[in-house]
């Protein structure tokens, strides 16, 4: 993917989070409990944590009276939330790409369903190269990103590597545009499509030892939705 189109989808998709920030924030008033498990079965007393692309904070409770949590995201609007909401956390507007902490400062790294959200190869590998950076020797990333290979999707993700194919589409291959019906101010967010091996291919290329992966699944009433997920330690 070229750079430029690369960057110009970063800021897209911070500004438009920016635009729905109320109503996301809305539909995720407390952490996922299928999740939980991340925190709660790994984190051990007066940790140092950081919650990358943290939006309004929620996981920040499952770390309280435990770990020392800062929270960053690109939105300056959810992390308006996320303050409002936990006026005892660390939260900053930052970007992952270039992350404004000192090397090893953290013992446990988070990135809750942002890496489908980050174009480009480049900007995948740069992502989890922060991430290493200021993770200490041994300490352990906890990744998620969705699992998008739903029969809805395939379509536009067909009809995007067509496109590539012939040289029309600016995307890369397994990228697609998801139209968003219940939002008016927008219509289309980024996505890149991960399969699991991929999703591993990348963290090992990154540095890091896989300890563990697999899928977690989530119950909306009648609708599911599955995660990719890694624990991995930072080798050195």
């Amino acid at each position: 993917m070229d750079k430029d189109y690369a960057k110009y989808l970063l800021n897209k998709t911070t500004q438009d989070y920016n635009l729905i920030a109320k109503h996301f924030s809305g539909a995720r008033e407390k952490p996922w409990q299928e999740f939980s498990f991340l925190f709660t079965d790994f984190l051990s007393s007066g940790e140092k944590v950081l919650d990358i692309g943290c939006g309004n904070g929620r996981f920040f409770e499952l770390c309280k009276g435990k770990a020392s949590y800062f929270g960053i995201d690109s939105s300056k609007e959810l992390i308006k939330i996320a303050k409002n909401r936990y006026s005892e956390a660390n939260f900053q507007v930052a970007d992952a790409l270039n992350l404004p902490f000192s090397d090893n400062y953290f013992d446990k790294v988070y990135s809750i369903a942002v890496l489908q959200h980050i174009p480009s190869q480049e900007f995948r590998e740069q992502f989890l190269k922060e991430a290493k950076r200021v993770l200490r020797p041994d300490g352990l990333l906890f990744l998620t990103v969705w699992n998008l290979w739903k029969w809805k999707n395939i379509e536009l993700l067909i009809k995007n590597n067509i496109l590539k194919l012939f040289g029309k589409s600016k995307l890369d291959f397994k990228d697609f545009f998801l139209p968003v019906k219940r939002h008016s101010l927008f219509k289309n967010f980024y996505y890149h499509a991960f399969t699991k091996k991929e999703l591993e291919k990348l963290v090992k290329k990154a540095g890091f030892q896989i300890e563990k992966s697999g899928l977690i699944t989530m119950s909306f009433g009648k609708k599911t939705q599955s995660n990719f997920y890694i624990i991995a330690k930072n080798k050195t």
